[in-house]
């Protein structure tokens, strides 16, 4: 948004930047680097939780791998046995 779409809304106290849209009384952050800084930390907390999914289900798929050389092993030893 540029400054002229703020030109009708209304500067809330206290905080710089911000302004409330008086048909909606919605806020709205008018700065770009606050903005940015926002943008930055959700897309660091988006790939942490995507690197965390795939770690998830590497584990997951490693332990079952992990029980079926264990039954593998098992079954040749009680062959072996016989």
């Amino acid at each position: 948004m540029n400054q002229d779409n703020f030109d009708n809304m209304i500067p809330v106290e206290g905080h710089d930047g911000w302004y409330r849209d008086p048909k909606s009384n919605a806020i709205l952050n008018a700065n770009q680097s606050d903005y940015d800084k926002y943008m930055a930390s959700y897309n660091r907390r988006s790939q942490d939780k995507e690197e965390k999914q795939t770690l998830q289900k590497e584990v997951s798929l490693l332990k079952s791998e992990m029980s079926d050389i264990k039954s593998l092993l098992l079954t040749l030893v009680k062959n072996q046995n016989n």
